[in-house]
């Protein structure tokens, strides 16, 4: 008997853990890790807003609750793009 053909990935993007430093993505077939030292953006919000991620290009990532837009490589190379804006108290 031959199993069935496994389904296709409907998500290139996946939030796959969120730890009190920062969560972790799965974008294809990398594992990123953003700490919320570098993307301060994350920090406080809501883990389901840190779960809707799209991924409108295949070097864009957008959490459209969170109104954040990411540049891959910013992800794997956080010091080539220092932040601009800062969270206020």
């Amino acid at each position: 008997m031959k199993s069935a053909a496994l389904g296709l990935n409907t998500s290139p993007v996946e939030v796959t853990n969120i730890s009190r430093h920062g969560f972790w993505l799965l974008l294809e077939d990398e594992e990123l890790f953003l700490p919320f030292s570098d993307f301060p953006w994350f920090q406080d919000a809501a883990v389901g807003k840190i779960l809707n991620v799209e991924l409108p290009s295949s070097n864009h990532l957008y959490w459209p609750e969170l109104d954040v837009d990411l540049a891959v490589e910013s992800i794997r190379h956080p010091e080539r793009f220092p932040l601009i804006s800062q969270i206020h108290a």
